[in-house]
């Protein structure tokens, strides 16, 4: 019901004020699980992705967001449950797949799931590598992935800033994409390739330059250097 609410009220309230502009909405699936996957360029990506989809799409948010007291607290808890936001601890290893473990249940569902495949947003507006849990998560759940391209949504609410701005924005849903033909979840090989796929379908609705490296910073120790050669080599 809070969901169905905050989409009936804000997604009106957004569209009369930003009027962005959105290609292929009649491109999500109206039923069944779907794996949202998008590029990332500003904090607000998750809100304008649920609040113009053609349906309630979750998305994960750091459980801080749900865990304030007082009114403040209660508000942000409210809006965030309301535009789908999933609360999760910030991390990794066990805590980046018990984010995926909850995406997955969302998708098993029959919900609509986004996830951002570079894994944290943009700083220079290229694209990067994705991390190929998209991929997981789609072929777990038999689920199909649609494609998104956000255009500005970095000029929204640049990064630092809490002010939301009046831009103009683009939103490009592309046709889903069927990606069981590339293996089966359990396959490196597969969930890289996958991945590859989806990241060329999305540069090609966005026009950004394309990084073929992961947006991470250089690697401060030994073990995360080791940790990322394994990660590739079981990619391939």
């Amino acid at each position: 019901m809070l969901t169905f609410l905050a989409r009936a009220f804000l997604a009106p309230v957004a569209r009369l004020i930003w009027r962005p502009t959105v290609i292929g909405r009649e491109n999500m699936p109206a039923e069944g699980p779907v794996v949202v996957a998008s590029n990332h360029l500003s904090f607000i990506d998750s809100i304008v992705i649920s609040l113009l989809a053609r349906r309630p799409v979750s998305f994960l948010a750091k459980e801080e967001y749900f865990t304030g007291k007082g009114l403040k607290g209660w508000a942000s808890r409210s809006f965030f449950s309301g535009v789908g936001a999933i609360p999760v601890k910030r991390g990794a290893g066990q805590a980046a797949q018990e984010a995926l473990d909850a995406g997955l249940a969302k998708l098993q569902a029959g919900q609509a799931f986004s996830i951002y495949p570079e894994g944290t947003r943009s700083r220079d507006g290229r694209l990067y590598r994705g991390k190929t849990g998209v991929a997981w998560l789609a072929l777990t759940a038999g689920a199909r992935v649609v494609p998104v391209a956000l255009i500005g949504t970095q000029h929204l609410q640049p990064v630092g800033s809490r002010r939301i701005r009046r831009v103009p924005i683009t939103i490009q849903f592309g046709e889903p994409m069927d990606i069981s033909p590339f293996g089966t979840a359990d396959s490196g090989r597969a969930r890289r390739h996958a991945t590859d796929a989806i990241m060329a379908r999305i540069q090609s609705m966005s026009g950004q330059e394309y990084v073929d490296r992961y947006n991470e910073p250089p690697p401060a120790t030994v073990r995360e250097r080791v940790r990322r050669f394994f990660r590739a080599r079981a990619e391939l």
